[in-house]
């Protein structure tokens, strides 16, 4: 080659010739055709969202989703290796409520579930070219034509098929438990979801006094960055084992309660004489008057009492927790513990406080912070007022924050086979071979039952019916069961397909009825 040659030589140009080559001549569809009869691998691709366009981010997995099949291609096998679309989850409607400036939920009230997804099926097919364009320059072999989607009806069948072999096993159960939930979406999110995105904020700090019911003199000191939870306050938490004091404040015929650990953290705003030293067990179901008299009727069931956990630190606060317990992980399974079951959640869906909380009704909850922190300063029970700078979780997709509150969902009871989980995680050959053990293994050991169901409109819905009258609970698993039950035989899963077939059974009283829910697109 002339050196003249070698300079004109151009890689692009190189590319460009090699895929037209493939392309004028069906490489790849007669790779597939030599290997057809073969045994086939299996090759699960997880695959993209269809709202978004190929980026960095995608380059080097396809690579390594590239060579695999092509491996064991090499090797004999037979690997279809079609391509993938996800097409239901927030990341759709997110673009749908971009569209029209309203939420899922208003613009289901305005026009319907059908509607709504009809507008989330027109925005699937948006990037597939690009796509197409980018993964076949990668030298990528994937069957585009023979493609699937998420919302296909033979693949949300499947996902019934595979929820009802689930529910057979007794591993599905309803349950209310503390998730990690997004008021701009109007969502529950996974725990995945919702350690995507720590930011450092400001939030108020303050310290507030409840007053005893024993003795009207004396004031527990509590520490919190939520002032919007008080208003939901039904029991205060305190260590068993932890030295508290009473001290007797100067000039005023009032005494407060904190851990004696914490008092050099509030000499400018405690001063006074120390009267009395004893443990937090001593304080157990000590009653006290309610900050707020918007759930006070539950003082005659129990509540506004001292509980006692080891979850109480000394590191901040006063060593004295409010509990919250629709809002709080650590207070739920205290209150719980304690068979003070009920929770009081005074919120809609877009975290704005309801009439329940008729004093800020209608009020976002962080703004309504300073309104409640002025009522307490107003009632003399604000004893410290600061701000403080911490990590705080906020949604991946709207960058605003996420609150915990108490939602019934449907759970896969993941804690009941953990132990099969580890032992099949051992008969893995992961590679690297650290991440057996190390970083997947220790996730396992860890693992909480999964949320699985989303209160959302496009996606697949559970299949669960339920007898409005005696509770009885039906799993179909597939559209010949569906049509067993109701007699038609629909061609279409989505929730305006499905929400309105009920049914009766012979001999049984009450119409089953399908819950409204619709399945976490990862599951």
């Amino acid at each position: 080659m002339t050196e003249s040659n070698e300079n004109s030589f151009s890689f692009p140009l190189m590319e460009k010739s090699i895929l037209q080559f493939w392309q004028e001549n069906e490489i790849f569809k007669k790779s597939l055709e030599q290997t057809s009869k073969n045994e086939p691998y299996i090759f699960y691709d997880g695959p993209p969202f269809a709202t978004g366009l190929p980026h960095h981010g995608h380059l080097v997995a396809s690579t390594l989703k590239d060579i695999v099949p092509r491996y064991f291609t090499m090797k004999g096998k037979y690997v279809s290796r079609r391509f993938g679309w996800d097409c239901h989850g927030l990341p759709i409607e997110q673009e749908i409520d971009k569209k029209f400036g309203m939420s899922a939920n208003d613009f289901v009230a305005k026009h319907g579930v059908k509607k709504y997804n009809d507008e989330c099926r027109s925005i699937v097919d948006r990037y597939v070219n690009e796509w197409e364009r980018t993964i076949s320059r990668l030298g990528r072999w994937v069957d585009f034509k023979n493609d699937y989607k998420t919302m296909d009806l033979s693949f949300m069948e499947s996902v019934w098929w595979v929820f009802s072999e689930i529910w057979k096993k007794g591993l599905i159960y309803q349950g209310t438990k503390i998730v990690p939930y997004s008021p701009a979406l109007q969502t529950a999110l996974s725990n995945f979801e919702a350690t995507q995105n720590y930011q450092d904020i400001q939030d108020p700090a303050i310290t507030i006094l409840f007053r005893s019911l024993k003795d009207p003199q004396v004031y527990f000191a509590a520490w919190t960055t939520t002032p919007w939870t008080l208003p939901s306050n039904l029991s205060l938490c305190v260590h068993p084992d932890i030295d508290y004091v009473k001290i007797k404040l100067e000039n005023e015929n009032r005494f407060i309660v904190l851990a004696e650990s914490r008092l050099e953290a509030y000499q400018k705003n405690i001063k006074g004489e120390i009267v009395e030293r004893f443990k937090g067990l001593s304080l157990l179901h000590h009653p006290y008057e309610p900050l707020f008299p918007y759930f006070s009727e539950l003082k005659k069931s129990g509540y506004f009492i001292i509980l006692n956990d080891e979850y109480v630190t000394t590191s901040d606060g006063t060593g004295i927790v409010h509990q919250a317990p629709a809002f709080g992980e650590d207070d739920h399974r205290v209150m719980k513990a304690n068979k003070l079951p009920e929770t009081v959640c005074p919120l809609d869906e877009s975290a704005k406080f309801t009439i329940e909380v008729h004093d800020f009704k209608g009020q976002y909850i962080k703004e309504a912070d300073k309104d409640i922190i002025k009522w307490l300063k107003d009632k003399g029970l604000l004893l410290l007022q600061s701000t403080i700078v911490h990590s705080y979780p906020m949604c991946p997709r709207t960058d605003t924050p996420l609150i915990y509150r108490t939602m019934p969902q449907w759970y896969v009871n993941v804690e009941k086979i953990k132990d099969k989980l580890i032992k099949a995680n051992n008969q893995i050959n992961w590679i690297p071979q650290h991440i057996q053990h190390g970083r997947f293994g220790k996730w396992l050991e860890g693992a909480k039952d999964w949320a699985i169901s989303r209160s959302r409109v496009w996606g697949t819905p559970l299949p669960i019916w339920i007898n409005d009258i005696t509770g009885e609970q039906i799993c179909m698993g597939s559209i010949a069961e569906l049509k067993k039950y109701t007699s038609i035989e629909v061609t279409d899963l989505h929730r305006e397909s499905v929400d309105d077939l009920n049914f009766k059974l012979p001999n049984t009283e009450g119409v089953f009825k399908r819950i409204p829910d619709v399945l976490d697109c990862w599951f």
